[in-house]
């Protein structure tokens, strides 16, 4: 048996067709869903981040304004900016860049912006409201791989879920998603004991810890359902991610490639998130 793979490239692409409808249906009220990229400092890899987010934003319809500044930049001076566009009414979503310069705290800078334009969904509030199951925005990554299982039609309800990796970012929320569809979810990180036990039981698996081959064929069930969410360059420089995808591609009935999976999906849940809270704002 050879996995079925998930298109993130082809998800991704419809759904932002139907962001770009929704968002015309929203101009012909007089609103524009707009989103605000705050980047401080010169990392490259944020640049092409923040480049790619502004793109998709254009060419779904969405209003967007990038605002770069230096490195030396102040937390004062980051966190003025981010006050006054939680108070600019054509502003429905705010992104600052991470890494922040290490003089600046990324957390302060998080919980400054408004939750209501908080569409990375990092902000406490909308962690908590994920926690209880409120209405509120879902971090980008684990709610992209969500709506990739939904594609496939996949039911978890009662099935086994294991999640390796607990960042705040992806492994925490996936799991709190995954519960939410009524799965029993594991999550795994570097302190677990014997992973390959855990993950011989899994009906679906989620590979987020950013480190290669962390999941291999030996390691699945037949027939699970494998998500890869990790980001790593080979031997040959070529971009990989956390799962030996030619050895589990044969023993998983779906799998998500790297590049091409769960990468495109990230930047279309963003285009989403701003859309509800454009959406929202003009009720």
């Amino acid at each position: 048996m050879t996995a079925q793979r998930i298109d993130g490239n082809a998800l991704s692409t419809q759904l932002r067709t139907e962001v770009a409808t929704r968002a015309q249906a929203l101009k012909a009220k007089g609103v524009t869903p707009g989103l605000a990229v705050v980047l401080v400092g010169d990392n490259p890899a944020s640049q092409v981040y923040v480049r790619n987010k502004v793109k998709a934003c254009e060419d779904s319809g969405l209003h967007s304004v990038l605002e770069k500044y230096e490195a030396t930049m102040t937390e004062a001076d980051l966190l003025a900016r981010v006050e006054a566009l939680n108070n600019d009414p054509s502003i429905h979503g705010i992104l600052v860049q991470l890494p922040l310069p290490a003089h600046i705290d990324a957390q302060k800078v998080i919980e400054a912006i408004s939750p209501a334009k908080d569409v990375d969904g990092f902000h406490i509030a909308s962690a908590g409201a994920l926690m209880t199951g409120m209405p509120g925005f879902w971090p980008c990554t684990p709610y992209g791989c969500m709506k990739m299982l939904e594609s496939i039609g996949y039911d978890l309800r009662g099935k086994h879920a294991v999640v390796i990796g607990r960042s705040n970012i992806v492994g925490k929320p996936m799991a709190l998603m995954l519960l939410q569809k009524d799965a029993t979810v594991t999550v795994a990180h570097s302190r677990t004991q014997n992973l390959k036990a855990l993950t011989l039981q899994a009906d679906v698996i989620v590979a987020a810890v950013g480190k290669r081959n962390v999941l291999t064929a030996d390691m699945v069930k037949p027939g699970a359902v494998v998500l890869d969410v990790g980001m790593n360059r080979n031997d040959e420089g070529k971009l990989c991610g956390d799962v030996d995808f030619e050895g589990v591609k044969e023993v998983a009935s779906h799998i998500t490639p790297v590049p091409g999976g769960v990468g495109p999906m990230t930047i279309t849940m963003l285009l989403v998130n701003t859309l509800e809270a454009a959406e929202r704002a003009s009720k």
